[in-house]
């Protein structure tokens, strides 16, 4: 729980302060004075009676009672001080910058877990720790800067680490982007990302709250708990972009099945981002160009005008913009020639617009306008304009100013021209915008944004037979399930799949082959990856045929059985499912057979998943012409494909101890999609 002391304290005591501003306690106590606080202000230093002009206490003890404390000693003086605070000065917040918890190994923790018990058993919030502090419109709670000016509708942030938190904002800040509230949590002994998230939600007020939300994390704890309040503040009209790093596991773990190779933790990180419309980034400029998209007024499409008084900026830009599925149509027409004669000789305004190097802010007004009354086919503008450093672009970035404020169609400004337009970027931000300096990073970082989803509301999935599927799960132990028992679960759960028969002698396969219908597919029982030791047999036309390959197929290395099945056709598809602790379980979709191994072009979700969620998990495939029907070919029908995402994602939430599943091949067609071949591990 954030407490109200943390963000409106009447009074603040730095514990360690200093005069020497290079170090943390010093500097914070300087910040907090500079930036105009109003409330009573403290030092805690046994050498220093007075510090920065404010008084100065030996110990926690001396201190009068105080609302919120700003911890700057060393680990092990800590406990103490927040002992003597919590107890005997009534502080309800504590920001706890020293290291040395849990990140430096188990007496850290140890130590880190005994200061939050003293603070919970008080009902205090901590901030910390192993962090650079907090800003609020309050106070600047913060050793490290750049501190930004707060603008009360500027950007949220709240960040893991202290040191990605000081160089975003000094690349955030020359570009023109505000903030409000800052919260660097460090450790997160107590309080995480997840629990700001939680606050700016249950207290958003689109009136007063800010609508753009940054996160930095390197883990998420309870990704259930995120979702609800992400999700939430995304359908109250928020706009969240967030980095998670830590990507990469070291060293390599053991997996027993396609699933487990080509899921992992990274996967269900994007995955949750998808469900709860987060646009996930990658790097410091990716997160900062996200968040000054997000100021601007939002795109109703995705056909862009380029603008621009320079060639090789407004081809670079024109190619990712292309390239990252946005349109830059061609522009044509009366209103076009209109348009051109009022340019120096020699511009074009086919799309990009160029207006030459001479080009001037006359003629940036008459396109702009121009782009937002007559060329319906445009849904906004992208203008590159610098200099050469021979002439002032004040009047330019003015007409800029100008056409943002009255323009209907948004306009995004990426003035490269850092140096040699200094003074006039800078004015260009006094007038409350943000701006762009990389056409490429740019283009990319739009062409993500436009694509960005609304959240997934929860899913009502199909029903299936769940005293059925229990009775399976409950009958069975750890391990992979016999075929019998797979092929029951699916189809408990509704999902289509082949006769057959698991045999275990010549004369039960001459049965059934008789059963089943030549031709036939015989497959090993036992070996894991069957076709990597020759354990699949195709087209079996005859008794012969039968008895011939049963013997052989025994004869293979841990085999246990032969499964016989009905032979089908129709495209392979490939699904599966992993449990990915603790999102909960990831649902996967891509091309069949050996496509999914070779290429490994798959689609994630976590269940359960909604339907629209189901369909475009299918439409982000780079398969998916393949799946429309590609040359002529039938493809698979997409409502089936969407029906049996939602059958398995329902099977998993009737069987929880279903750690992995592949399902590989499914054969699908515009009228039926059956699986063929399926392995399901339990863990109980």
């Amino acid at each position: 729980m954030i407490t109200p002391q943390l963000l409106q304290p009447s009074s603040i005591a730095i514990v360690g302060a200093s005069n020497d501003t290079s170090k943390p306690g010093g500097k914070v106590l300087f910040n907090i004075l500079k930036h105009g606080y109003a409330g009573k202000v403290y030092g805690v230093n046994p050498r220093e009676q007075q510090v920065q002009g404010v008084p100065c206490y030996p110990t926690c003890d001396d201190l009068p009672d105080v609302d919120l404390a700003i911890i700057a000693i060393a680990a092990h003086q800590v406990e103490a001080a927040l002992s003597s605070l919590a107890y005997h000065k009534n502080c309800k917040a504590f920001i706890l910058f020293s290291a040395g918890f849990s990140e430096a190994g188990e007496t850290g923790k140890a130590l880190e877990q005994r200061c939050v018990q003293i603070l919970e058993e008080v009902g205090a919030t901590l901030i910390g720790p192993n962090c650079i502090g907090v800003i609020t419109g309050n106070y600047k709670g913060v050793f490290a800067g750049p501190v930004p000016a707060y603008d009360p509708m500027g950007c949220d942030c709240v960040s893991a680490s202290g040191a990605t938190m000081v160089y975003l904002l000094e690349s955030a800040i020359p570009r023109g982007l505000k903030f409000r509230d800052i919260f660097s949590v460090g450790n997160s002994a107590q309080i995480g990302v997840e629990d700001v998230l939680q606050y700016w939600d249950e207290t958003y007020d689109p009136a007063y709250s800010s609508s753009i939300k940054l996160l930095y994390m390197e883990q998420i704890a309870d990704p259930a708990r995120f979702l609800k309040h992400a999700r939430s503040l995304v359908n109250k009209g928020c706009r969240i972009a967030a980095i998670k790093a830590g990507n990469t596991e070291a060293g390599s773990r053991a997996v027993s099945s396609h699933t487990g190779a080509l899921a992992g933790s990274d996967a269900a990180v994007s995955a949750l981002f998808r469900k709860a419309g987060i646009i996930r980034c990658y790097s410091r400029i990716e997160l900062v160009y996200v968040a000054a998209i997000f100021t601007i007024k939002p795109l109703k499409g995705n056909r862009i005008a380029v603008i621009t008084h320079a060639g090789g900026p407004g081809v670079m830009l024109t190619d990712i913009l292309v390239k990252g599925g946005m349109e830059v149509p061609p522009i044509e027409g009366p209103k076009a020639g209109e348009l051109l004669a009022k340019l120096h000789p020699g511009s074009s305004v086919s799309n990009p617009i160029d207006f030459l190097a001479t080009g001037n802010a006359q003629q940036l007004g008459e396109i702009l306008d121009y782009v937002d009354n007559e060329f319906d086919d445009i849904d906004g503008a992208v203008v590159v304009f610098g200099t050469t450093g021979m002439w002032r672009v004040d009047d330019v970035y003015q007409v800029l100013h100008e056409k943002i404020k009255t323009c209907r169609k948004p306009i995004f400004p990426i003035l490269p021209s850092a140096i040699q337009a200094a003074e006039e970027v800078s004015h260009f931000h006094t007038m409350g915008h943000v701006n762009f300096t990389d056409e490429v990073s740019f283009g990319y970082v739009l062409s993500r944004v436009n694509k960005l989803q609304q959240p997934y509301p929860d899913a009502p999935l199909p029903i299936v037979d769940v005293p059925r599927i229990r009775e399976v799960i409950g009958n069975n132990t750890t391990g992979y399930l016999p075929p019998e028992d797979v092929n029951t679960l699916l189809q408990a759960a509704g999902i289509a799949t082949a006769a057959q028969a698991t045999i275990k002698s010549e004369a039960e396969a001459i049965v059934a082959a008789k059963e089943l219908g030549f031709p036939l597919v015989m497959k090993v029982v036992g070996p894991v990856h069957k076709s990597d030791v020759g354990g699949v047999v195709i087209g079996i036309q005859n008794e012969q045929e039968v008895a011939a390959n049963y013997k052989r197929l025994m004869a293979i290395v841990g085999a246990e059985a032969v499964l016989l099945q009905q032979q089908r056709s129709g495209i392979e598809i490939y699904m599966g499912a992993k449990a990915e602790p603790p999102f909960g379980k990831l649902v996967l979709c891509g091309l069949g057979g050996i496509f999914v191994e070779v290429f490994k072009d798959i689609s994630a979700a976590l269940s359960p998943v909604h339907s629209e969620e189901a369909a475009r998990m299918i439409r982000r495939l780079r398969a998916y012409p393949i799946i429309q029907g590609a040359r002529g070919k039938p493809g698979v029908s997409e409502e089936l494909l969407v029906q049996t995402i939602l059958k398995l994602s329902a099977l998993l939430e009737a069987a929880p101890e279903i750690s992995e599943m592949d399902i590989n091949p499914l054969l699908g067609s515009p009228q039926a999609l059956v699986a063929v071949d399926a392995r399901i591990f339990i863990d109980r």
